[in-house]
């Protein structure tokens, strides 16, 4: 029997990265730092904490925003693979448990979580732990239950054998997310849908110009909103609630 691998070990290293190669993952990673950038405006740019964040997606972005940014990993060989992928970004590493995050209470304005909640099987307890040490807003991307990702049980098979070293993931219905966060004081502020199509379309397709041209159309029109998925999901503490 093969170890279970950490999500965000597995998402830090070079074979996860290579799910972003080419012109399809650059699109889809281009598409998911816009959906960031516009969940978190509004807010001032101060310190922030990514949550498994040893991939390096958004450590360059969000640092050209002005946040100061902190990279968590579980494990040392997240923070090898961060700065062998992003080293020009050098981001500050924290390393300990996701179950309990070596940071004090409210000691970051901002945590982000990206390409990791779906794939931990206690997160209200991470998601707990996300709102303990956030001092003005959580950020975390979630795949929907909605739109045609309602058919993901149905299609997962075939994702698997069309990507070939695809995860298992945890959908969630928006209702369950507004209702952990607010059990720890934090309320909905934004949600930013990213695609309409299922994300495995177009790394299949190579990242087909015309489909980014119906993923655009499906913004304009409003049903990337209404059906897409992942969501980009917003929460601030009540307390100190910022206008999105």
């Amino acid at each position: 029997m093969s170890a279970i691998v950490a999500p965000d070990v597995e998402t830090s290293g070079a074979g996860y990265a290579a799910r972003f190669s080419g012109a399809a993952g650059r699109y889809l990673l281009d598409v998911q730092r816009l959906a960031v950038e516009r969940a978190l405006e509004g807010l001032a740019p101060g310190t922030l904490l990514e949550v498994g964040g040893g991939h390096g997606q958004l450590c360059e972005s969000l640092g050209a925003l002005g946040w100061d940014v902190t990279v968590h990993g579980t494990d040392t060989v997240c923070e090898t693979h961060l700065r062998r992928l992003h080293g020009r970004t050098q981001p500050k590493f924290l390393l300990g448990p996701l179950e309990r995050l070596p940071a004090a209470s409210c000691s970051y304005d901002v945590v982000l979580a990206v390409r990791l909640l779906s794939h931990v099987p206690a997160w209200p307890a991470l998601l707990a732990e996300m709102c303990r040490v956030a001092r003005r807003a959580v950020v975390f991307d979630y795949p929907a239950t909605t739109g045609l990702n309602a058919l993901t049980p149905l299609l997962f098979g075939l994702k698997r054998r069309l990507e070939g070293n695809t995860r298992t993931y945890s959908r969630f219905p928006r209702r369950a997310l507004r209702r952990e966060c607010a059990r720890h004081g934090f309320v909905e502020a934004r949600v930013v849908k990213q695609f309409l199509l299922p994300m495995v379309v177009h790394r299949t397709a190579g990242g087909a110009r015309w489909l980014q041209g119906v993923e655009a159309a499906g913004r304009a029109a409003g049903l990337t909103q209404l059906a897409g998925s992942p969501g980009i999901y917003r929460a601030d503490r009540a307390a100190s609630r910022e206008t999105p």
